[in-house]
């Protein structure tokens, strides 16, 4: 057996284990905080007051205008000077919870503008409140639309969690980075990471497809209601 492939097959049980323990949750739970806190930014940017609604928009340059790897590095870094000490994986989890919040609010916030109103007007016509409107016939129809790109912004959330690695979580790529201070064998190594990187992304864009799948037959069904 070559020795490159011995020392792949070798650091591939560490380097699953980082990922399931790391980058998978770290990953899930980011998005699922991020899509819930783009969902409110979007609403209000949508309907609330207009203090509220620019403030919500501030939000969303701010986070949007600066770099990731920035705001991983004030949150786990700079903090600590005024006081507030984050553990890794707690900072890593709010740094990409901000900019999955704000990235899917405009995603959310576009999906929802680009509904007719016929579809609100309709659901007041049936003795529907604004929230239930929102609830029952708006959000549904949105969520088809933002289906698609919201899929995209989780697969990058996959590949961005490497950055976590900065900060000194220890997920996939950071368990390389140990590996290859072991072995002085980066190329390899890096090789490997890139490979189940491609992997979970693959898994993912597989299971995308057959969620846009399934949303474009519900949506065919709503378009046969109405």
């Amino acid at each position: 057996m070559p020795p490159w492939l011995d020392l792949m097959i070798q650091s591939f049980g560490p380097l699953m284990r980082a990922a399931l323990a790391f980058t998978v949750p770290l990953t899930l739970i980011s998005f699922a905080l991020g899509l819930s806190l783009g969902l409110v930014i979007a609403l209000t940017r949508l309907f609330a007051p207009r203090p509220l609604a620019a403030l919500a928009w501030t939000f969303v340059w701010i986070f949007r205008g600066t770099p990731l790897l920035v705001q991983l590095f004030v949150i786990f870094y700079g903090l600590p000077s005024a006081g507030i000490l984050i553990d890794a994986f707690p900072a890593a989890v709010i740094g990409f919870t901000l900019i999955v919040g704000a990235y899917t609010s405009e995603i959310v916030r576009a999906a929802i503008a680009s509904l007719p109103k016929g579809q609100w007007e309709a659901a007041y016509s049936i003795g529907m409140t604004p929230v239930q409107a929102m609830r029952r016939t708006v959000l549904p129809q949105a969520a088809r639309v933002a289906v698609p790109p919201l899929s995209n912004s989780f697969i990058s959330l996959v590949k961005d969690t490497s950055l976590a690695a900065a900060i000194t979580v220890p997920e996939l790529f950071q368990s390389a980075q140990r590996i290859v201070a072991v072995t002085y064998e980066p190329l390899i190594l890096y090789i490997e990471v890139a490979l189940i990187y491609l992997a979970l992304s693959s898994v993912l864009s597989w299971l995308q497809t057959r969620l846009e799948t399934r949303f474009g037959r519900y949506g065919g069904y709503l378009e046969a209601r109405t």
